[in-house]
């Protein structure tokens, strides 16, 4: 079994040169071969008709001679209507086996390829040309040649027959066989070698580029394959690995961050429980103060734990049931300002009128109460949402009159874990990854989550997704 890509390159670069000088071998001698049938045909035939105008003319030799033929033609011989030979160039004994028939009515030539007259001997070709002659008469031999060249052809009508061995046809298909079949094996050789030098030189790229890859670790995730340059098959390739590998190391970057950040997170809540437990142990009566205070960094780790799983769920792919149904943003605010009845500052709701939707309800729940909870812990004064249809899109505006994001930081907001005021974020309870849920949740439902400035100062957080009739 041919295993290699270079080998099977050069089996099928053999096979197609052995077709290729098979069938040109056969078209070239089937050509060659009738072209000098057709030559020898031709010459025979005009030794015929020179023979066959000397019996109209009655100039036949009076002994039944003939002159040698030109042209290499071997034989020319005349026949009387009975078969008998009047006249011939050579021994008579010779055209044993001539059983060509006379030519038809309406036509004065006929020619045939006649096998060997006996085992060893060649193939001939004939030629019959009718001759009518002139007067009837008995007799043949030198006596019937005497009447023609006296004063007519006597017992016509009379049959030229000329005859050519097919020596040269036969010799001539030979020696092409023997020349291809000595040329064929070195040229299906070097067809062979060829393939197998020109695959190795194409695939050179490709065992680069294999050896650079099979060097990409976990520990060497920055090892590109070289690119051959061009913009061949090989090259294009070589761009798709390496684009592959830049995603890969971004993400093992992102995973590594992102696992550390949340250990950072987490290690800081066990210990100050750790702490508190430890101290509420070694009182005679543990204090209450402390064993609320450690309540309180558990519920902590527990909402810091659900994040981190919800982020693992929307990081594996589409939700469960993906297919969701009819959402209205608008009672969706509604519903979430409900539930807070009494927040830190006044939270204030705009939305007149629905605001359709296709999703989850749940996720989209979660994320508008990210946003709301991002804004109350910022705000100053006061936090209002804003529920509206707009272009196609149903939109959800969070703004709050707080210190507002910096333009640099607009974007990095959404990352895990990121705070721009860490003291505060963690005194207020957050976690450092609503903002992330929410952006990831918008985006697994076709949307965005984007930070502008308010117009009145502050921050404004707008959350889009496609409207009810682009939601499927």
């Amino acid at each position: 079994m041919v295993s290699s890509t270079r080998a099977r390159a050069a089996v099928a670069a053999a096979l197609a040169m052995t077709a290729v000088l098979a069938g040109g071998g056969l078209w070239l001698s089937t050509l060659l071969g009738a072209n000098l049938l057709d030559n020898t045909t031709g010459r025979t035939e005009l030794a015929a008709r020179k023979v066959a105008a000397r019996v109209d003319t009655r100039t036949l030799p009076a002994d039944g001679r003939l002159p040698a033929p030109d042209g290499g033609v071997d034989l020319v011989l005349v026949r009387d209507a009975r078969g008998r030979v009047v006249a011939s160039s050579g021994d008579p004994a010779g055209a044993t086996g001539l059983d060509v028939p006379r030519p038809e009515p309406g036509a004065d030539a006929r020619s045939a390829v006649l096998p060997p007259a006996h085992p060893g001997g060649q193939r001939r070709v004939v030629v019959a040309v009718e001759a009518p002659g002139a007067g009837t008469g008995p007799g043949s031999g030198p006596a019937a040649a005497s009447g023609a060249a006296a004063g007519g052809a006597a017992g016509g009508p009379y049959t030229v027959y000329g005859m050519t061995v097919l020596g040269d046809v036969d010799d001539a298909g030979r020696a092409l066989a023997l020349g291809l079949g000595a040329g064929a094996p070195p040229l299906i050789a070097f067809a062979a070698a060829l393939a197998w030098w020109a695959t190795g030189q194409a695939l050179r790229p490709v065992t680069a580029i294999r050896t650079a890859l099979a060097a990409v670790t976990a520990s060497a995730l920055d090892r590109r394959v070289p690119d051959p340059g061009g913009a061949d098959e090989i090259a294009r390739l070589a761009r798709t690995v390496n684009d592959t590998l830049d995603r890969l190391e971004r993400s093992d970057a992102r995973q590594r961050q992102f696992t550390a950040d949340a250990s950072h997170e987490l290690r800081n809540p066990l210990a100050a429980v750790r702490s508190r437990l430890e101290v509420a142990l070694a009182m005679e009566r543990p204090d209450r103060e402390a064993v609320a205070a450690a309540l309180a960094d558990t519920e902590r780790l527990q909402r810091v734990a659900a994040d981190l799983l919800l982020l693992a769920h929307l990081d594996g792919g589409p939700a469960p049931h993906p297919a969701g149904e009819p959402v209205d943003l608008a009672l969706l605010a509604a519903e979430d300002a409900a539930r807070r009845p009494s927040p830190r500052v006044p939270l204030r709701l705009d939305a007149p009128e629905p605001v359709p939707a296709y999703g989850d309800p749940a996720r989209l729940e979660r994320a508008l109460a990210n946003l709301v909870d991002n804004a109350l812990r910022h705000a100053a004064g006061g936090v209002t949402v804003r529920a509206a249809a707009r272009e196609g899109l149903a939109v959800l505006e969070v703004t709050d009159d707080g210190p507002g994001i910096p333009p640099a930081d607009r974007d990095r907001v959404f990352g895990r874990f990121v705070r721009l005021d860490a003291d505060r974020g963690r005194a207020a309870g957050g976690t450092g990854l609503g903002l992330a849920i929410a952006r990831e949740i918008a985006r697994a439902h076709g949307g965005d989550v984007e930070a502008r400035r308010a117009p009145g100062g502050g921050a404004l957080l707008e959350l889009r997704l496609p409207g009810a009739r682009g939601g499927r």
